[in-house]
């Protein structure tokens, strides 16, 4: 299990002496916060083994009655890094909204294709957004602002800042992204310079430590049940029929796991973090056999990071400085086409890969509301002068989580907790595939 975080202090810029524009929200006060008294305990329950029951604590998000930045004066920008993801245009929208809409702030700029825009001699120009021009962005998949993968010069996006007086920055992204964030920010301490840089954690893969979930991954693996489905389909509609379908998961597999429990009709289930075999008596070609035998069909749910000991990938890497990992999906594919058609066994797979459906598709109606939440106590801590954090949901309050806690792991399904025990009853699969 992920350990109890050192230390959860956030950063600030400095005092906030500003009267808040956002008393009173339609005529109701508004729930101000107090760092020091409104806060969220990391455990969710009081020890009870003898250990000392103190416990860290995060400050709770929400807007604070006095604040750092005043905002007539204020100019912010967004930047979307990585891969797409459900909800992106979502948390975009509510910053836009909530910037202009709640505080009065000036100018707010989308910066083009990830870090690249943040850097000018790729000749990317910023767009100017407004309430208008993201009024209807939230019903579309991917990102209006575009997305790129790879590092760029950390002093180069830090001139673009100074150059066009940017106070505040929102960087939405992953864990790579989240790196690139606290590069940031070392770079504008060293300058000694007052801005803000604050994360919204997007990864579909759910991998963000300390946080319940990220953004995008209900509606992620909500797409992914339906893909399940159809393979479970192909699958009793002919003779030995297999569904195969790989899903997103490089390092942790928590969509193949939750789409397997929402479909409730899958065999095997392959994650990164649960190592399996292909050969011998305890191995999946023959529990699949025995499978098929006993059922005449099957269906396997595998993540893209599982059996990459299997293959011989290599040392690449993508622009992002991640391995490149071999196609787990065809690989499977092609062994278990071989391995019926050596026994002279007639075996009918329908292979599916709906990775680029999954994480194109619109927000639903839950990540809707999650990433309007997230956009608005963004937009409420960065005001406050609030930095080198991120805001998230731990035990359902939202939170400001320091970004070092964030960048030097991934959340991972733990094999000895309940999510795959689960996983383990619904299948009926062997805990050990060796």
């Amino acid at each position: 299990m992920t350990p109890a975080p050192p230390d959860t202090s956030i950063s600030t810029l400095g005092p906030c002496l500003i009267p808040s524009p956002v008393h009173r929200i339609g005529g109701v006060e508004a729930p101000f916060k107090e760092d020091a008294v409104d806060r969220i305990l990391y455990h969710s329950h009081v020890l009870e083994d003898g250990r000392d029951s103190s416990t860290p604590s995060y400050e709770e998000a929400g807007p604070r009655e006095k604040i750092y930045f005043d905002p007539p004066k204020t100019t912010v920008g967004i930047v979307t890094c990585g891969g797409l993801c459900p909800g992106l245009n979502d948390i975009i929208r509510g910053i836009v909204n909530r910037c202009h809409k709640q505080y009065g702030v000036a100018r707010v700029y989308g910066f083009r294709y990830g870090y690249e825009g943040l850097v000018q001699r790729f000749g990317h120009t910023p767009l100017l957004l407004k309430p208008s021009s993201v009024e209807q962005a939230h019903h579309f998949g991917g990102t209006l602002l575009g997305s790129s993968r790879g590092k760029q010069d950390i002093g180069e996006m830090v001139d673009t800042l100074e150059d066009m007086k940017v106070d505040i920055l929102f960087v939405i992204g992953g864990d790579g992204t989240l790196r690139g964030a606290a590069e940031i920010v070392k770079e504008i301490e060293r300058r000694g310079l007052k801005k803000a840089v604050v994360g919204i954690p997007k990864t579909i893969d759910n991998d963000i430590r300390y946080l319940d979930k990220s953004f995008g991954f209900e509606t992620a693996f909500d797409a992914a049940v339906q893909a399940v489905n159809c393979a479970y389909i192909e699958a009793t509609g002919a003779v030995n029929g297999v569904g195969l379908v790989k899903l997103m998961g490089r390092d942790s597999g928590f969509i193949a796991c939750y789409a397997a429990l929402a479909g409730s009709n899958v065999d095997f289930v392959l994650v990164p973090e649960v190592p399996f075999e292909l050969e011998g008596e305890g191995g999946l070609l023959e529990v699949l056999r025995q499978k098929l035998m006993k059922r005449g069909s099957a269906v396997i749910v595998v993540a893209e990071g599982a059996g990459q000991h299997l293959m011989q990938t290599g040392d690449d890497t993508d622009a992002s400085g991640n391995k490149r990992y071999g196609d787990i999906g065809l690989f499977l594919k092609d062994r278990i086409n071989a391995f019926f058609k050596q026994r002279k066994t007639e075996v009918n797979l329908k292979y599916i890969d709906p990775s680029y459906i999954v994480r194109s598709v619109p927000a639903n109606a839950q990540d809707n509301v999650y990433c309007s939440r997230l956009a608005q106590n963004a937009v409420h801590a960065a005001m406050a002068g609030k930095t080198n954090m991120l805001v998230g949901r731990w035990h359902n309050s939202y939170i400001h989580l320091p970004l070092e806690l964030v960048i030097h792991g991934r959340r991972k399904v733990d094999p000895t907790q309940e999510l795959w025990h689960s996983v383990l009853e619904c299948t009926g699969q062997p805990a050990v595939m060796k």
